[in-house]
């Protein structure tokens, strides 16, 4: 039995080192150790801040899993002497050849790839968009007729237009508010409710319930502006990206990207 104790205490003495080991701050800045290889942390955050969908335990078990994979096939494939066939190594040059293309030709478009003039004569295409009348609106939604008359003639006997709205109203999105909608205009709304919303004056109710596919309203205005319309600036992103969606104005622009570069290298 005496003999038996040093291997014992040699036994515990392994298991605190090991649990030691594992508490240590090294461990927790890793997210998984596979085959001695470890996957820090910090990858599985960035992994799951890129995807863009938030983070709960499920999802990051989900993303952890991804990487343990990810190592598991890069290992494999050094081990079976992968990584340094020709054919391989070929596409893999051939891959990262292709990502940086796009990444060039994305900063390129984004730096200087856009005249003012292009810019300009999009920004002239799209502004009409946002010109015109907002209106500040608010309604009841409510299913029967005979209900919304019975909401326009309290709200005529003096009851509040917002307090009715949080209390009858079906519409849950605003309701909550007091039956606003904040400012909108006609193209944004059902064609039966804007053409009742343009025919009130500030501070108007309609005098009858409009009907539309999802019951009938009680619409009333408390406010009317000229719609801003956002200057060249502020609209750059979006008019880029609306250039870019056409592959006319890419391969043309792709072209211009090439002659440049030949322009300025050194070729012999």
């Amino acid at each position: 039995m005496k003999k038996l104790l040093p291997t014992l205490a040699l036994s515990m003495a392994a298991t605190m080192t090991i649990t030691s080991a594992l508490s240590t701050p090294a461990f927790a800045q890793n997210a998984a150790v596979v085959n001695g290889k470890a996957i820090p942390k910090a990858k599985l955050d960035k992994l799951i801040t890129n995807s863009g969908q938030g983070t709960n335990p499920e999802l990051r078990e989900r993303a952890r899993d991804m990487l343990i994979t990810r190592e598991l096939i890069n290992q494999e494939a050094i081990k079976r002497g992968l990584v340094t066939n020709d054919n391989i190594q070929e596409q893999l040059e051939q891959a990262r050849l292709n990502i940086l293309v796009g990444a060039v030709f994305e900063d390129y478009i984004a730096r200087d790839g856009v005249s003012d003039a292009e810019l300009k004569a999009s920004y002239e295409q799209i502004k009409t968009q946002f010109e015109g009348t907002e209106y500040k609106v608010r309604h009841i939604l409510v299913e029967k007729e005979a209900d919304a008359k019975a909401l326009i003639a309290k709200i005529k006997a003096g009851e509040k237009f917002e307090d009715l709205a949080k209390a009858s109203s079906k519409d849950p999105g605003s309701a909550v508010n007091g039956g606003d909608l904040d400012w909108m205009t006609p193209q944004a709304l059902v064609p039966e409710f804007s053409k009742a919303m343009v025919a009130l004056q500030k501070g108007q109710m309609t005098e009858k319930p409009v009907k539309s596919q999802f019951g009938f309203h009680v619409i009333r205005v408390d406010d009317v502006r000229q719609a801003k319309v956002p200057d060249l600036a502020e609209l750059k992103p979006q008019l880029i990206q609306m250039m870019s969606q056409d592959q006319n104005w890419q391969r043309t622009k792709f072209d211009e990207m090439l002659k440049r570069l030949k322009s300025k290298a050194r070729i012999q």
